[in-house]
């Protein structure tokens, strides 16, 4: 049987301008959080909680999963490389076979830091406008699909992330990489990221007087670093020294999110149910 597997060939990036490039991957992640913010301007008006704070979070949110998406990746995956080359780590620009150096835009943003980065960020925005931590990561969760799954198309319009090989009707020959037909791992977590979000949202406007203290930012830890630690596994390696080892390095990193969410979930259950039966002492 002859299969006609999906040939992939597309340029990452969108237009050049005297240096500057304009790429699918930065349109994706930036239109992912526009999307987020614009949802959570309706949550927050639904929380009747104050317009200025939301203001206030999209920025210390931003640069939060920005700086730790980046920093994620030089620390987790490529430790060496950048520890001899810090100013990348900052700047997106690459060195030069003649000695000078390239715009190449940021090559590598890790979830898990970006995750570590947002929560480090709340936690500045909770003491800036007395909005409870808890709180606003319960309703940054219900949202925070629609990102991550719009990150993982910009890795399909980069070809990177790539599958392993397979022989399945849907695999995809990412011509930029190779001409081996592969699962596409990218799509796999962008469609179940979306699915995750879909969910969340239906619980968020059905139950959400019973969902609270903590359990939606649970709820979503588990799904979505339990779809990246299954997803991982029709994954190829992204860097050298995770050849050989059980469980890569996304995985590793997904297993705490996991543990931790499932002990939010546990809070956030007791905890409602505790507020609901103490009786109001007037």
């Amino acid at each position: 049987m002859i299969i006609n597997y999906i040939h992939w060939n597309i340029d990452p990036e969108i237009i050049n301008i005297f240096g500057i490039s304009l790429r699918y991957y930065g349109c994706l992640f930036v239109g992912g959080l526009m999307l987020c913010i614009y949802m959570l301007n309706w949550i927050f008006r639904n929380e009747n909680i104050s317009p200025d704070n939301l203001e206030k979070l999209s920025i210390y949110g931003m640069v939060g999963i920005f700086a730790g998406a980046r920093l994620g990746h030089c620390l987790f995956y490529e430790p060496s490389y950048y520890f001899n080359h810090p100013l990348e780590i900052i700047l997106p620009i690459q060195p030069t076979a003649d000695g000078g150096y390239k715009f190449s835009g940021f090559q590598g943003l890790a979830s898990h830091g970006g995750v570590l980065g947002l929560l480090i960020a709340l936690y500045l925005y909770s003491r800036k406008t007395k909005h409870a931590m808890i709180d606003t990561i319960d309703l940054i969760s219900v949202v925070a699909g629609i990102s991550f799954g719009f990150i993982r198309l910009g890795n399909f319009m980069n070809s990177e992330i790539i599958g392993i090989t397979t022989t399945k009707p849907w695999g995809v020959i990412f011509e930029r990489v190779d001409n081996i037909p592969r699962h596409p791992a990218q799509l796999y977590e962008a469609i179940s990221y979306f699915i995750i979000f879909t969910v969340m949202i239906i619980l968020y406007k059905k139950m959400r007087e019973r969902l609270k203290n903590g359990f939606f930012f649970g709820l979503g830890s588990v799904l979505f670093f339990t779809a990246r630690f299954l997803i991982e596994f029709v994954k190829e390696d992204q860097v050298g020294f995770e050849d050989g080892m059980t469980f890569n390095m996304g995985q590793l990193l997904s297993i705490p999110f996991i543990v931790l969410g499932i002990g939010f979930i546990i809070y956030g259950l007791i905890k409602t149910k505790r507020i609901k039966t103490v009786p109001n002492i007037q």
